[in-house]
């Protein structure tokens, strides 16, 4: 392996702008919203409208009717995938993605075998998967019919088991932008009528592959940042395997640092306009060292409570938060100090997110900054 002296250190601000580009950040991207969905692998989806927020913040002319149509077309999904969170996935990384996380899955329902005890796994999962192919089901349904079967199991980890064991998307019209609808399941074969793609004996290719897809989104990155994001462990081999075709780097703390050689790496005092980040957005979730976005100073700044609040950047960092209300008014909350050039640009976008997204043009007054906590 080469010495630490013989790799270009990269600081944070060049990290943060290489991350803004991958993440299509810097500049709104012209591309259909299903391929930012695949070239972002997924977006965060615990929320019903923060995959909309995320496309709005990245591609020209997004508006919340295309990826709706792609919800409803089964193009796209929602699925519990990265990190045992749901997440908005295209049809093609449903069917892939979800076997090479199933690890974490495994683990998952290991920490509720007390509550199984006596339940056969495999009947179980062959039960869950006949109820919700017949139609789509409600978690609820789903636990009634097991404990059907198993009544003096925990009806909690019988329904974590028909989570961990089968690769269920909750059905249209949840997640659809302007309709509710409950949660409802069934397999992504039965969603998608096609048999979902199953990861290679030791798993070599389709997680390398998935290396090379991360780093795309993601990178420059260190393996801890790869199994940050993807939840998943002993990903060191894959990166070793794959090292005479990266370029590596370290950060400032001497952290190792894989990248695509040609992926775009841009100059630290490239312009990064302010962006308005919903709940979650995977910016913030996917690095173990989140300080190329998150000034260490405000770390846990995100968060109430158990309460993830929107976000705002501007010069590519955390900068404060956000909210738009149902009456189509935006509030920002700055953390410190902006020059008048910065809150001008923030109004700006904050103007374009509430024409774009709030059903109507931005009135005088639309923004205005404030607290949000009160």
């Amino acid at each position: 392996m080469a010495s630490r002296t013989t790799h270009p250190v990269l600081d944070t601000r060049s990290l943060n702008r290489a991350t803004l580009a991958r993440q299509l950040l810097l500049s709104r991207a012209e591309m259909p919203a299903s391929d930012a969905v695949a070239h972002l692998l997924g977006l965060q989806a615990q929320n019903v409208r923060p995959p909309y927020f995320q496309l709005h913040a990245r591609l020209a002319g997004f508006r919340p009717a295309e990826l709706a149509g792609l919800m409803e077309s089964r193009r796209v999904v929602r699925m519990v995938t990265l990190r045992s969170t749901i997440h908005t996935h295209t049809a093609e990384d449903a069917l892939t993605l979800r076997p090479l996380v199933q690890a974490p899955r495994d683990r998952e329902l290991g920490n509720f075998r007390k509550g199984l005890v006596g339940v056969d796994l495999e009947r179980l999962g062959g039960l869950a998967r006949a109820f919700v192919e017949a139609g789509p089901r409600t978690p609820g349904e789903i636990r009634e019919e097991l404990l059907e079967h198993w009544p003096d199991a925990d009806p909690q980890a019988l329904s974590v088991a028909a989570r961990c064991l089968l690769p269920l998307v909750q059905v249209t019209p949840r997640g659809v932008w302007g309709r509710s609808g409950q949660v409802r399941l069934t397999t992504v074969e039965r969603w998608l009528g096609v048999e979902p793609a199953r990861e290679p004996q030791g798993g070599e290719p389709g997680r390398d592959g998935l290396v090379l897809r991360y780093l795309s989104a993601f990178g420059p990155a260190s393996v801890k940042d790869m199994q940050v994001w993807a939840g998943l462990t002993r990903l060191r081999e894959s990166f070793e395997r794959l090292r005479p075709q990266l370029a590596v780097f370290r950060d400032e703390n001497g952290v190792e640092l894989f990248d695509l050689p040609d992926a775009p790496r841009p100059g630290a005092d490239t312009p990064a306009p302010p962006r308005f980040l919903p709940e979650f957005d995977n910016l913030l979730l996917s690095h173990a060292d989140r300080t190329r976005v998150v000034p260490a100073d405000l770390k846990g700044r995100t968060w109430t409570g158990n309460q993830a609040h929107c976000t705002l950047l501007v010069d590519g960092f955390l900068a404060g938060l956000w909210r738009l209300d149902a009456d189509g008014r935006l509030t920002v909350e700055l953390f410190g100090k902006a020059t008048r050039q910065e809150e001008d640009a923030v109004v700006a976008e904050g103007e374009r997110l509430v024409t774009d997204m709030a059903g109507g043009p931005a009135g005088a007054g639309a923004v205005r900054f404030g607290s949000i906590r009160g």
